[in-house]
């Protein structure tokens, strides 16, 4: 904060979990017409807080900082848009009264373009830190699909609506769209036994490079678009989040992971560019050391990350992970513990 903006009259934070091992995600689209994903909340958070001040003139009435990518700025509420559009735009739906002056901070420790839905995971804890400056509360699911809007209706992106609900919910969850956008989300309930023990196996490597394959995904889209929601490789993914659902519910590890490399295999069969290069050397290694599973997070593209489960043996998963980590200096394990809940804000008056 500025010194002449001088002391806050209230500090709003927020976080809100990061989302992995997406089974079943492309389902939950527009052009799947309808879908299911099975997903997990993580940790690293991403990290909003806002000090609401007196209002001010000279310097923008808000000042946007998001530290992962430079210095402070001004933010003008409204198109055209700046430096960090979805940011921007989610500030301008949320219509901060008038009479207040905002410095806003976002920061997350999860790399951007991981496919791990850290732009849904910031944008949830934005929208719901400046919720608490308006009338009225949202809940979770408005949350989402506050979040979804500034995307597809704002900014005009392709974007499901899973990334929003996993940060909005947290925990484990059983997402069924019925008709796009509109979803019913079940949360997994499991033993805390069987939740330490799904923390404990899982992985997420970071391929050491953000997505960047739009174009593979506008060729994706358009393919999908015309086969229908009926094409194989969708119907294919669908089925793979119950299976989760119920292998998990069930305690049975090996099943997850099979569940979770078919839904890897089935978005290779969208294209074969979604499995990339890196993936495929990483999924090598894991195959190698005995791991159960392993789920490309995200679209999917060049870089990004996966999600591997591993077996009992803890010492074969300290194995994998050195022998990723040494295989390539862009590989690197990135520690993630399971989320029990999803956006939480929290007001202070100062």
């Amino acid at each position: 904060m500025s010194e002449r903006a001088g002391r806050p009259l209230a500090v709003v934070n927020s976080v809100a979990p990061i989302r992995i091992c997406d089974n079943g995600g492309w389902t939950d689209t527009w052009f799947a017409g309808h879908g299911q994903v099975f997903n997990v909340a993580v940790y690293p958070y991403a990290e909003v807080q806002v000090k609401v001040l007196r209002p001010r003139d000279a310097g923008g009435r808000i000042v946007l900082h998001a530290e992962n990518f430079g210095g402070p700025y001004a933010v003008h509420e409204g198109p055209p848009w700046g430096p960090h559009p979805l940011l921007e735009a989610a500030i301008a739906y949320m219509r901060v009264p008038d009479d207040l002056s905002l410095d806003v901070t976002i920061h997350s420790e999860a790399p951007a373009g991981a496919g791990t839905g850290t732009s849904a995971a910031v944008t949830v804890a934005l929208v719901g830190a400046l919720d608490v400056l308006t009338p009225g509360r949202l809940t979770a699911h408005e949350l989402a699909a506050a979040a979804q809007r500034v995307e597809t209706e704002m900014l005009h992106r392709q974007c499901g609506i899973q990334d929003q609900l996993a940060s909005a919910y947290g925990g484990i969850n059983y997402i069924e769209m019925f008709v796009y956008p509109h979803a019913s989300v079940s949360p997994i309930r499991v033993p805390d036994a069987a939740w330490w023990e799904l923390e404990r196996r899982l992985l997420l490597v970071y391929l050491g490079k953000s997505h960047d394959s739009s174009a593979i995904h506008e060729a994706v889209i358009r393919s999908l678009e015309s086969a229908g929601p009926d094409s194989p490789a969708i119907v294919d993914l669908r089925r793979t989040a119950p299976r989760s659902r119920d292998a998990l519910s069930a305690g049975d590890f090996a099943e997850l992971g099979r569940a979770m490399s078919e839904s890897t295999e089935a978005q290779g069969r969208l294209h074969p560019a979604l499995v990339g290069t890196e993936a495929r050397r990483v999924i090598e290694i894991a195959r190698e050391h005995g791991a159960l599973g392993w789920k490309v997070n995200g679209a999917g593209g060049e870089g990004g990350s996966l999600t591997l489960l591993c077996d009992e043996d803890s010492a074969r998963k300290r194995a994998l992970v050195r022998a990723i980590e040494q295989d390539s200096p862009l590989f690197r394990s990135i520690p993630v513990y399971l989320s029990r809940h999803g956006v939480r804000v929290w007001r202070q008056d100062v």
